[in-house]
């Protein structure tokens, strides 16, 4: 069982290491945030991109579906958005005399939700069941959504103008919040280069078949995690609710969504068992959007990011 267990894991490593190079020949220097989107779609959660317009943002997303052969739909928010333009409407179809359903953007397998903050808070919602459930219900009829099912959501600083705060509810739904920063100058100059005379993107052929995530997926949710990493988990939840700067600790979906994406990384790094150290690495990324500091907090914290890795020098890791 276990010989099994290591040719399923290297099965999703040689996946995984062929969607990352497709992308990367597209989205350069930032191999770190590709990684970090792949095991996100591995681990069956969903990403939150945060930065100023312009640094390839919309670009990754388009890079993911690219690579794999799959179905990719990409939604504006606007504040006139209404949220039967993500979900779809019942049209009356005259030649059947009857209601049919017409499906909305969101019924594909990559969907990019671009600055979904510039959305109103009511269609920023509608997007709550689907990442959550991967079911649209609408006129009390529900529709299953197709699978794989990945929603990378984009959004601008919150300083930037006609933009509407995410709620915490529809924070803690993205298993992941990443940046993309500026590239470094040797970087910068490898981009232009490269778009003298064409995008990149256009370049990227498929690698992957849904069915191959789908496997990769299934393989991911069979790789072992400990006793030992599971209270590790369950320790660094803990420390998040009893810290005096936070306004409130890290939900239980928090703890099981860093346990499937530590699968995810264990199994993109070809081991069909969980370390501490996997666990250690992803929190940076999605423990700090989930949990607000105290307004009193402020003159001590310049970040939750600081009190986390704070948090997480304070436990030690065997």
């Amino acid at each position: 069982m276990a010989d099994n267990n290591k040719n399923n894991v290297e099965y999703v490593a040689g996946i995984a290491a062929k969607v990352m190079e497709a992308m990367a020949h597209a989205i350069k220097g930032k191999d770190d945030v590709i990684k970090s989107v792949l095991i996100a779609f591995l681990s069956e959660g969903h990403v939150l991109l945060e930065d100023v317009p312009g640094v390839g943002k919309t670009k990754l997303a388009q890079a993911l579906a690219r690579s794999i052969d799959t179905e990719f739909k990409r939604i504006q928010f606007t504040p006139d958005l209404l949220p039967n333009d993500i979900t779809g409407i019942n049209m009356y179809n005259e030649a059947t005399r009857d209601f049919s359903f017409l499906k909305g953007p969101v019924f594909a397998n990559v969907v990019l939700a671009d600055e979904i903050n510039r959305g109103t808070p009511r269609v920023q919602s509608s997007l709550l069941e689907c990442m959550s459930e991967a079911i649209v219900t609408v006129d009390g009829k529900p529709y299953q959504l197709q699978r794989p099912f990945f929603v990378i959501a984009t959004q601008n600083p919150a300083d930037f103008h006609g933009t509407y705060p995410l709620p915490e509810a529809q924070l803690d739904r993205f298993a992941m919040r990443l940046t993309m920063g500026f590239p470094d100058e040797k970087t910068e100059m490898a981009i232009l280069a490269s778009n003298i005379s064409s995008a990149p993107i256009d370049d990227i052929k498929p690698v992957a078949e849904s069915n191959d995530m789908l496997e990769c997926q299934r393989i991911v949710r069979q790789v072992h995690v400990s006793e030992a990493v599971q209270q590790y988990i369950s320790t660094l939840m803990r420390e998040t609710r009893n810290h005096p700067a936070l306004a409130y600790g890290c939900s239980t979906r928090a703890a099981i969504a860093i346990m499937h994406a530590a699968q995810a990384l264990a199994a993109i790094e070809s081991r069909d068992f969980v370390v501490p150290r996997d666990v250690k690495e992803l929190v940076p990324c999605m423990l700090p959007h989930r949990i607000p500091l105290k307004l009193q907090a402020r003159t001590e914290w310049t970040s939750t990011s600081q009190v986390i890795a704070s948090i997480l020098d304070k436990i030690p890791i065997e």
